[in-house]
């Protein structure tokens, strides 16, 4: 029994008759097109409505402070309120995690950060988000090098004499970080590597409890974000020994870097910047792109960022992309040789 369709024709009949074809191919080109059309009216009324920015911290930190200042830049350019939605949790998972499962259509975007992109990824054995595959990069827009300070009182003023004392005592210096896992922890952990050094590690809840206790004497050495160790470094209290940016900091000119210190090649930076979730239609990522870019010029914009000791950058998406695609490899090689893992 041959089977036939409403019209008579058989199956063979409608494979090799271009008229049936041409209807069924002429929906599916209309299927096809909705989604790409629909994107494309997104993008052209895009920003039609308020934008959540959301930093996975809680409030009143250094991240959440960079996220307000370029946001209320921001929204005034795009007609639009910014919104700054503090999701902090997880060790910055929570929210990281909220943006990825976000609507990708720009209304929902991430102030992304080294911890959550670079080094969770590292450090973790299973996360709930891809940093790669999960996040469109718009824009990198600050960094920021550790400081290495130590307390005068440890008799040392160069890189060179502390890993001189290092050796003559192993394990006996103790080193302060904001916990295990935390960017600082690596940052010590590469520093040990590249200077062939043993110090036992002293995590803490934040940069200043271990700033107070390397005051105190309780630890010998902290690799710190600039703005919590700069006021104790310009008071005489601590000593910086390095920063381990490639380049001198415009915010500790007189510091020398890793490098100059006789380990060339140091670079181990801090950063910031904004990222949406994977299918944001490229139009609105490139409007994005250049709004923050040019926020990020604004005199007072880059006044306050330079006041939290931060370097503006403004990058395309490719390269912030390809910058974060380093970040990981550097990271994921020092967590495998420390055989650092947070559970």
């Amino acid at each position: 029994m041959v089977m036939q369709n409403h019209q008579g024709e058989t199956p063979d009949t409608m494979r090799t008759n271009p008229n049936c074809l041409a209807p069924a191919l002429a929906c599916l080109a209309f299927a096809l097109a909705v989604p790409v059309a629909s994107d494309m009216v997104r993008a052209a009324d895009y920003p039609s409505r308020s934008i959540h920015l959301i930093v996975p911290y809680a409030a009143g930190g250094a991240a959440d402070s960079i996220a307000r200042v370029i946001a209320k830049r921001v929204s005034k350019v795009l007609g639009q309120t910014i919104v700054v939605e503090n999701r902090g949790g997880g060790g910055s998972i929570v929210g990281t995690e909220f943006v990825n499962k976000s609507e990708p259509d720009g209304y929902t975007l991430l102030l992304g950060q080294s911890g959550p992109i670079s080094i969770n990824p590292a450090v973790y054995k299973t996360l709930p988000y891809d940093p790669v595959k999960d996040f469109a990069p718009i824009s990198l827009t600050t960094t920021y090098p550790y400081l290495m300070v130590v307390s005068p009182a440890l008799g040392v003023k160069t890189v060179r004499e502390f890993v001189a004392l290092a050796k003559s005592k192993p394990g006996a210096l103790n080193y302060g970080t904001t916990g295990v896992g935390a960017a600082n922890h690596l940052v010590t952990e590469l520093f040990d590597f590249r200077s062939g050094i043993k110090m036992t590690h002293i995590p803490y809840r934040g940069t200043a409890l271990a700033v107070a206790d390397l005051l105190a004497g309780q630890v010998q050495v902290v690799f710190s974000d600039p703005i919590s160790a700069l006021p104790h470094v310009n008071s005489g209290a601590l000593i910086a020994l390095a920063v381990t940016s490639r380049d001198r900091s415009p915010v500790a000119p007189l510091v020398p870097t890793m490098s100059e210190s006789g380990y060339p090649g140091f670079d181990a930076v801090g950063w910031h910047g904004i990222l949406a979730p994977a299918r944001t239609p490229p139009e609105i990522v490139a409007r994005l792109n250049a709004e923050i870019v040019e926020a990020l010029k604004d005199p007072e914009t880059k006044a306050l960022l330079e006041s939290q000791a931060m370097q503006i950058v403004g990058s395309s998406p490719q390269s912030f992309a390809d910058f974060i695609k380093q970040d990981l490899a550097i990271w994921k090689e020092v967590a495998d040789q420390a055989r650092i893992e947070v559970r």
